[in-house]
Formats: C-alpha cells, structure tokens, sequence
C-alpha cells in the first residue's frame, strides 16, 4: 500500500489523503490501481464515478436517492452557483453541504468548463476570463483568484484550479499552446490563492492531444504541491483513440506520483473502464442522469429506448436483479407509460437506475481490482460496458 504525499514546496497539511491500496500488477497488463480517498466528509473508494449535481442537485434526485444509488462523492457548479443563487448566499447559509443536505463529500468545478461551453458569452484575457451571464446579460469577471474564494466560500471538500480548456480535436496549434500555458499559469495563480485547510484542491492538465504539450503541462501541473491531478481537456470532439492515446502518455509521467487521478466529464461505462484500465481513478459526466431523462436506460450491454412502443405491455423490471427504486417496485411498461404521459416521477425512476448501473459498474471494477482478477475478467467487463460508443461523450454540465 502507498500513501500520496504532495511534493516538496508547502508546509500545508493536506485536507486530502489517498491510498493506493492495490497497485497495478508489474507485469504491465494494466494500469489500473485500487484507492482510497478521505475527506473531509467522508471516504471515497476508488476507481470512483461522481454524479453531476451542477446546481446543488442531481436533476430530478434527492440525498437520499443519491445515497440509495450508490453516490460517495458528487460534482457542483461553481460558475452556476456564483450567479444563482450566490457563493456568499451560500456561505451564509451554512456552506454547499447543508444548503444541500448532502453529508457525503463535494468536488467543485472551477468554472473553467464555461470556457468552452458558454462560447460566445465569454472574452478570455492573460488575467481571467469575462462572462455574460445566461441568465440576465450581466458581466462577470473571473480569475483563478475568484473561481478560488467561490470555491472556498461554497465548503466543498475538493476544489478545482481555475483553467482554460479547448475542444482537444478542433482547436489550432497555436490557440491549444497559448491556452496550456495560460491553464499552466493559472494552476499556479490558482494554488496560491488557495487557503481554506479542510479543502483539498486539485490541479488540472491540459495539452489537447498534442503529445508535447500535453507531456509539458503535466510535468508542471504535477510539479506543484496539489491534492490531486484533473486531466482536462479531454471527453470532448476527440476520438475514444485519441482520447486513449493521450492517457497513456500521461499516466506513465504520473506513473511514481501516487495523488489520485481525475479524467473531466467522461461518463458511458465503455469509456469509464477504459480509462481505469490506463490508471484513471475518478471520473464525472452528466451522461448517465441526461439520457435517463430522455428514456434510455442502460442495462448489460446494450441501452433501452424506454419510448419504443414494444415496451408499453411489457412487465418485466428494466433489468432483473438491479437493485434500483424502478426495478425493485416497477416495470417496464409503467416507466414507458410515465414517460409518454410526461409524469416528473419517470425522470426520478430513470435516473435511479442508470446512475445506480453506473455506480455499480464501478464497484464491480474495484471488486474486480481488489481480487486480482481485473485482467482476466476484462473481456467480460468490455461486453458489459459496451452499450454505444456513439454515446461516450456528453457535456460536463447542464
């Protein structure tokens, strides 16, 4: 067992501590680890999926539903909160854990993915990035220094550094090496700026799919004194090739450094173990929750158009044995009825059970890991992943 330690260079005591409890095998089969994440509210198991709660909730879920699915960690939206309903609303309220009534850890965003999304709402400059708010046209101006005192004000247990991603796929030489080095200065900008001692704060990787420069911004995001490395800049335009090549050129250079390891916003269950068997230890999406709202509810190895009229008769669950609200108490049919009825409850239903398919798939990988069998049994794990390739990729936040 190994236990991370920052680099040398700051006297803080960290506000996170992993454990790789089984390191991957020496003779290379894989990269995959087993871990062990605590903190401040709580213990993380890794390899580890974080359902996206983007304004303080999973859409359509309470904490106990995200406690019944299987949820230790989840994701909130700092730029989102910052405009609705306010970071320092909710610092006054108690802080993101009880304005939420979720005792169970938080990661917070930096709002760097607003970069990307947002588009033509934002201008980016060397000192931050100004946005036009999509809610009411205001202006906002955000640094690495402000995404930071957000973060803090909010309590989460693990905050971002503020950065710039690009579309890895589409975006020009020039523009992906002035936005690396700019994400590799704010990681920076953004570690000093960091304060609060029961927060962990984790440092992002940028590069797109440029071998150099991605090689680059890792040896200097993994040079600072960080709780954790983000691989960002990924599960965008790029191909799951692409996407795959630049992890193992990544992971080796991490290959001695035992912090855990974020991939942003990949979220099918194909790409998810991939990315572990590369040495990747914890993912977000909003993939699962999403396509649930949209009637497709995912099961061993295939993907259920719950709108499909062949499902309106029939009374078997969505998948016999998932321990789910919706396959424990009802079938197919009813959930194929609530959706073309438009009820609220079939968004609830349906997204139980992808995100508790999820969940569970992840504990089946770290059962897996911790038996010494993820190798033998990953050809099975692949078929049972396999739902869509075409699916893999979806948006951070909604």
């Amino acid at each position: 067992m190994t236990t991370a330690s920052r680099p040398a260079g700051s006297d803080r005591v960290p506000a996170a501590r992993f454990e790789v409890l089984v390191p991957p095998p020496t003779d290379g089969s894989t990269r995959a680890r087993l871990g062990r994440l605590t903190l401040t509210h709580g213990v993380v198991e890794t390899p580890q999926f974080m359902p996206v709660g983007t304004n303080a909730t999973v859409k359509a879920l309470d904490p106990q539903d995200l406690r019944t699915v299987g949820a230790s960690i989840i994701l909130a939206n700092t730029y989102h909160l910052y405009l609705r309903p306010g970071h320092e609303r909710i610092a006054r309220l108690g802080g993101l854990h009880k304005f939420m009534a979720w005792d169970r850890p938080i990661l917070t965003d930096s709002g760097g993915f607003q970069v990307v999304s947002l588009g033509e709402l934002r201008k980016i400059e060397e000192d931050g990035v100004t946005f036009q708010s999509h809610l009411d046209g205001s202006y906002h101006h955000f640094t690495p220094e402000l995404s930071i005192e957000v973060q803090e004000a909010l309590g989460a247990d693990i905050a971002v550094a503020f950065d710039q991603p690009v579309p890895p796929a589409s975006t020009g030489s020039d523009v992906l090496a002035e936005a690396t080095a700019r994400s590799d200065r704010w990681a920076a900008r953004s570690f000093t700026a960091h304060s609060r001692p029961d927060q962990a704060i984790f440092g992002i990787i940028q590069g797109g799919l440029d071998p150099v420069l991605r090689a680059e911004s890792t040896r200097v995001v993994a040079g600072l004194p960080f709780d954790g490395i983000c691989i960002g800049g990924l599960a965008g335009d790029e191909t799951a090739a692409q996407r795959e090549a630049t992890l193992d050129l990544v992971v080796p250079i991490l290959e001695n450094d035992p912090r855990p390891r974020y991939l942003m916003g990949l979220g099918s269950p194909a790409d998810l173990l991939e990315a572990v068997h590369r040495g990747v230890d914890m993912f977000d999406c909003v993939l699962p929750a999403r396509v649930a709202r949209n009637g497709q509810l995912w099961v061993p190895g295939a993907r259920l158009n719950m709108r499909n009229a062949q499902f309106a008769d029939d009374p078997r669950p969505v998948q016999e044995g998932c321990p789910c609200l919706l396959c424990r108490n009802f079938s197919r049919a009813y959930l194929a009825h609530l959706f073309r009825a438009q009820e609220l409850l079939a968004y609830r239903l349906a997204t139980c059970h992808n995100l508790t398919f999820t969940l569970d798939f992840m504990a089946e990988i770290r059962s897996e890991l911790r038996s010494g069998t993820f190798t033998t049994h990953l050809p099975e794990l692949r078929a049972k992943s396999q739902l869509s390739r075409s699916s893999a990729v979806a948006v951070q936040s909604e």
